[in-house]
Formats: structure tokens, sequence, C-alpha cells
């Protein structure tokens, strides 16, 4: 089992990377049966709303962003979205390695996952087409980019929306700008399932400084550093857990989202210890488009009321997900 979910892994990166060097790849059908991953943590206490420009001070409000567009998604005369329509195609930062959100599937070519979901319900707004649809294929270009990649592709245009699992914090806030939050994660570790005794935390992993695995660009490295334990920075999450299954690693820090896919591939490993930090993703678009942040609010808001990002999400995540429940604060 654990030798195949190796080949697995380092298939998906190989895939991946050929994936890059060929260019954008064009969007297909979900073809893979849901995740028994665990639900998204709630947030049911009300965050004060707070200025996105106070990076470092803690003070920000991940959960605020800007109000949706009035009406609903439409590509008014002088938009991003009407910009992106008059092109042909919306072009999309996503991951290939993280099982159920974003992941190209070596079995037959397709990336799939709830970050690809919400870029298709993106897309359907823009070019008025179900997300459903076939058609829709030729609208999308899928950019595959790295954790590292993901901010600077935004600043500089390369891409016009990354979905990529990215938590939104106070440094990234005054780089890029977010959506709402469309899935509210927290940290964990994925290590080893243990022939006998407890599971390792962090903190044990750290005491004896162990390696423990994140991904380059990634907030989780942090984690790892300020439990004492030795980061090991790889560009991919498979690259990560290729490392653990060869023993060079003790564990795996990132989002409990990411780890339950890691986890299906694997079940030779389990996901261990409380939560180590709150991580809630938010779709990253440049600064210089708020009119764009502002359209995809609605299309995700438009998501949630009609029941399209409840199925997505059962699809992908948990047959147990509920509708979201953490706090979305708007600004001007």
């Amino acid at each position: 089992m654990r030798k195949t979910a190796i080949a697995l892994a380092a298939l998906a990166t190989a895939v991946t990377l050929a994936g890059c060097a060929a260019g954008p790849v064009a969007a297909g059908p979900a073809k893979v049966t849901a995740s028994t991953a665990g639900k998204a943590s709630a947030r049911t206490a009300s965050a004060k709303t707070a200025s996105a420009g106070s990076a470092g001070t803690g003070t920000c409000n991940p959960y605020a962003s800007l109000h949706p567009q009035a009406g609903g998604p439409t590509d008014s005369a002088g938009s991003w979205a009407a910009r992106i329509k008059a092109r042909g195609y919306l072009i999309a930062g996503v991951d290939q390695t993280t099982y159920h959100f974003g992941y190209l599937n070596p079995l037959d070519g397709q990336i799939e996952g709830f970050d690809i979901d919400m870029i298709k319900d993106v897309a359907a707004a823009i070019f008025g087409i179900s997300p459903t649809s076939g058609a829709l294929a030729s609208h999308i270009h899928f950019k595959a980019i790295s954790d590292a990649e993901r901010i600077k592709d935004v600043q500089n245009g390369t891409v016009d929306i990354v979905a990529h699992t990215m938590t939104v914090n106070c440094q990234r806030q005054t780089m890029v700008d977010f959506s709402t939050i469309y899935y509210d994660a927290y940290a964990q570790i994925l290590v080893d399932k243990p022939a006998s005794g407890p599971t390792p935390t962090l903190a044990q992993l750290g005491a004896r400084h162990a390696r423990v695995c994140a991904t380059s660009g990634s907030d989780d490295l942090a984690i790892i550093s300020a439990a004492h334990a030795t980061p090991v920075a790889e560009t991919y999450w498979s690259d990560c857990l290729v490392l653990l299954e060869e023993g060079k690693v003790s564990g795996i820090v990132t989002d409990n989202s990411i780890l339950y896919g890691m986890k299906a591939q694997d079940p030779d490993t389990v996901v261990a210890g409380n939560s180590l930090e709150a991580e809630p993703y938010g779709l990253a678009i440049s600064k210089a488009h708020p009119d764009f942040v502002q359209f995809v609010n609605a299309v995700l808001a438009r998501a949630i009321s009609d029941g399209q990002w409840l199925a997505s999400c059962r699809l992908w995540v948990s047959a147990g997900c509920q509708s979201p429940s953490w706090p979305i604060d708007y600004v001007s």
C-alpha cells in the first residue's frame, strides 16, 4: 500500500511539472468521488472589522472583504470581468498536487477539486455558461503554480485570480486583495500511524528537533520553527508526502483540508493534534482590480445561497459539510 502511495504521489508531481512546462491546462469535468476529509471549522464568533493595511500587527480581519457587486455578478462596461470576457478566457493560478482541492488526476489528465470548482463558478458567471457545461473548458486557462508563486503571479498580472488553498493573513492582505472566505480550515500535522502508543504531536517532534515538511512560501514553515522542529521546505505537498513515506521527515504541517487529502492517498498516515492555527481561505486578486473582487464576492454569495457551494464541498471535502458559519464582514 505504501509503495503504491509513493508511486502515485511521485506520478502526480511528474504530471504537474509536465503540465507547467506545457502551459495552461484546459478545464475538464470532475470525476472522483466524495472524500471523507474533515469538516471546515466553524467560526461562530463575530470578527471585528479592521483595515487590511496592518501587516505584522495582527489587527487585520481575514474575514473582511469588499461588498459583493450589487444585483449579482455582471460584466459592466470597463470592468475587469468585461475585459476577461473580451479576451475569451479567465487565467487562474491553481495547485495541481493537493488532493480534493486542486489536483491533476494522473489517471485521466483532468484537473479537479474544490478550489477548481470555485474557479469554474467565477468563469461561468463571466461567460454566462453553466459551471457544469463542457463549453466552459475553453474559457479557463489553468496555470499550475507553487505556493511561493501565488502572490507574485497575482501582482504581475500573470493570472487574474488564484485559488490555491491560500490562507488570508495580515501580511498577504497588504500585497493582494482577497475575496470573502470560501473555506475555513485549520493547521494540523500528518504523521505515520504509530504501530503502538500515542501519536506524536508537533511539540514532541519539536522537542527532539525532528525534520517536519511544509511547502516553500507557506506560513506553515513558521509554525514548524516556532515549535523548535527543523523545517524542510519543498515545492509541492506531494513532495512532502514522498519524504514522509520514505522516512526522511517525521511529519507534515499544513491545513487539515490538505492533510486529509494526503491521508486518503496514504492510509498509513494519521492527522494528529489540536488546531495549530486558523487557516481561512480566500481567492487572491490584484489590488488593481477591486471591481473584480466585488464581482467574485457576488459569485461566492450566490453559490452559497443557491446550494452550489455546499454541493461542491460535499463532493470534494466531506459528505458532512454544512453551509458556511464563519463571519463574513463587508467593508467599503
